[in-house]
């Protein structure tokens, strides 16, 4: 059964499961959450504790000695107890449950963009005027890192606003930024097909490895990083399957795929194809499919660093004549030529671990078919759509 609503006296509000007073003080607004039951008789006692507050506030009585004593627990500056943005700032970046390599990122955003002109302010008097200030000053390398950069003060900010430290997000009021999506640059399949056979062609022995990386990569549509992570154990060939459920960041292995969701891919002939390929030079000498020369423990052997790649990549497009893209758009490419194929826009979205939104919303010029033209001929034909209405008159 429902609670009945409990009519609140004023400056008085429930929060959680707590009950938290407002009221001003030296023309400021204060707010305290108190460990009072939320019955009749807890908030009867915060009604009391805030009459004693105004009251004592306008005999000029409430001094931050008093103010201690009556909210022990309070982060009111008046207390002296509001952290700067630099404290806080260093708790929040540790107390977020993320990839260390992300951490690294974060802070270096935060000592690049924010700590110079924030170190030593307390949270309450970062201003919305203060903000807009420092992001008009700062000359932004991309709107890219923009973006980012105001996104990360502002989750910080609004943690803020939660440990109710602030009573609103100064960094609301900066302006968006606007961000020109990248163009997505696929290769035909005819380039694609050509640039393989270069790749076979420019590397020789162990270094083939690479070659049937790239062809693996075009025709599976698997991020270069999680196709650098694929295991042995988790390639079916009798079922034409291969399990993604790790990736390669920053020369490390996770467990976990970008999205952090498992799936699998179904291969195609070209797929399997490099995997036989790849068979012969690395499943007796490693637990990874793509594992480049080298020797040591097989649980350790796979690519760990892009340059190998890309310097065997490079050489074949410019051997090719073919213009250059980045090995991502190996990916694009799978995508593109699937499109192109009228094959089912979800079956491609679950290969590549997208959403169906996000695979139309970012390959929409590809969904296209030689019939378009044909779809728009109808339009010009003789009473089109109203052969019915006018034998009807």
């Amino acid at each position: 059964m429902a609670r009945e609503p409990m009519e609140l006296p004023t400056g008085v509000e429930l929060v959680g499961k707590s009950i938290r007073i407002r009221f001003s003080w030296n023309k400021k607004r204060h707010c305290e959450t108190l460990t009072l039951p939320q019955t009749a008789r807890g908030i009867a006692a915060a009604e009391a504790l805030r009459s004693q507050v105004i009251q004592l506030a306008k005999l000029g009585a409430l001094t931050p000695e008093k103010y201690r004593e009556l909210f022990p627990n309070s982060r009111s500056d008046s207390t002296g107890n509001m952290p700067i943005f630099f404290d806080y700032a260093q708790d929040w970046l540790n107390s977020l449950q993320i990839e260390d390599s992300t951490r690294k990122n974060y802070r270096s955003t935060m000592q690049t963009y924010w700590v110079p002109h924030l170190a030593t302010y307390p949270l309450d008097k970062i201003t919305p005027v203060l903000m807009r200030k420092i992001v008009n000053g700062i000359t932004w390398t991309s709107p890219i890192r923009r973006k980012g950069a105001i996104r990360l003060v502002t989750g910080l900010l609004t943690q803020a606003v939660n440990d109710e430290l602030i009573l609103r997000n100064p960094a609301n009021s900066i302006p968006p930024t606007r961000v020109t999506k990248r163009e997505i640059d696929p290769f035909s399949r005819e380039e694609a097909d050509e640039l393989i056979d270069k790749l076979y062609e420019v590397t020789s022995g162990l270094q083939a490895i690479y070659a049937c990386f790239f062809e693996f990569s075009f025709y599976t549509g698997m991020r270069p990083g999680e196709a650098m992570a694929l295991r042995w154990s988790e390639v079916d060939t009798r079922s034409r399957r291969a399990k993604v459920c790790r990736i390669r960041l920053y020369g490390k292995i996770k467990e976990r795929t970008k999205t952090k969701v498992s799936r699998e891919v179904l291969l195609n002939d070209r797929a399997l194809q490099a995997l036989e390929k790849a068979r012969l030079l690395t499943a007796a000498r490693s637990d990874y499919v793509f594992a480049p020369d080298g020797s040591g423990d097989r649980s350790e052997l796979y690519i760990r660093s892009e340059t190998g790649a890309k310097r065997y990549w490079l050489s074949a497009l410019r051997k090719s004549g073919i213009r250059y893209r980045r090995m991502y758009d190996t990916r694009h490419t799978y995508a593109t030529m699937c499109l192109m194929s009228g094959m089912n826009p979800a079956f491609i979205a679950a290969q590549l671990g997208h959403s169906v939104q996000v695979l139309l919303s970012t390959y929409a010029k590809w969904i296209s078919s030689s019939s378009d033209f044909a779809e728009l001929e109808k339009l010009d034909l003789p009473k089109n759509g109203t052969k019915l209405v006018l034998e009807s008159r």
